[in-house]
This record gives C-alpha cells, sequence and structure tokens, in this order.
C-alpha cells in the first residue's frame, strides 16, 4: 500500500468522506502543517509574511506542479535538517492512528469554514 493510500484510509476512518474530501479544510491544514515544520526548522514569522506578500504576488501555479515542487523541497529540507522524510511521515501516520478520538474531538471544536484550528 501506498503511504498516501494509507493516509486516506485514516482520513476516512477518522473524519468520514466530507471532512476527509473538503478542499479549503485540506488547504488550511496543509498551511498550519508547513508552517509548524518551517517554524520549527527556524524560520520566523517575519520571514513567513514577507514569503506570503512574494508569492500573493505572482501568477497562480498548476496543482499538479505545484505538489511536485513541494515534493521536491520536502526532500531537500529534510536532507539539509538530516530528517528521512519516508520514516518521519510513516511514523506520524502510526502515531495518528492512536489519537483518532482526540483529533475527532478538536475537529469538533474548530469553527466551521475557518482556517485557524481552534
Amino acid at each position: 500500500m501506498s503511504f498516501q493510500t494509507g493516509v486516506e484510509e485514516w482520513m476516512l476512518s477518522c473524519f468520514g468522506p466530507v471532512i476527509s474530501g473538503d478542499k479549503a479544510e485540506r488547504n488550511h491544514r496543509f498551511l498550519e502543517e508547513s508552517l509548524e515544520l518551517v517554524q520549527a526548522c527556524g524560520v520566523s514569522r517575519d520571514e513567513c509574511i514577507k514569503l506570503v506578500d512574494y508569492v500573493f504576488s505572482r501568477p497562480i501555479g498548476e496543482p499538479e506542479q505545484e505538489v511536485g515542487g513541494v515534493l521536491v523541497t520536502l526532500a531537500a529540507l529534510c536532507s539539509a535538517h538530516e530528517i528521512h522524510l519516508q520514516s518521519a511521515g510513516e511514523i506520524e501516520l502510526r502515531r495518528v492512528w492512536t489519537q483518532i478520538e482526540r483529533i475527532r474531538r478538536k475537529q469538533a471544536s474548530k469553527p466551521k469554514s475557518s482556517p485557524l484550528p481552534q
């Protein structure tokens, strides 16, 4: 089974098809996690804001090409920080399988259609 298929199975088990397929929710959670990653790796809030302004001043890209860019730059970031990409993903997927009830409670407490996870 591929890693993506394993994540899809976990998503459906944890959230069901509506939340799993909610594109806005998936976008917000990806952005949140990517910001948490660069914060943990030493990027400042000011650097993030500068990059947000830079990205949104440019033409909109094609999603598939941007996914490729994300994967390439994530692998490069992991190499620079001596993190094994595949292992980190597999460890996290095993961890979240043990946290389904806590994650569901957190999801239920969030305001609908908000990018903020509170």
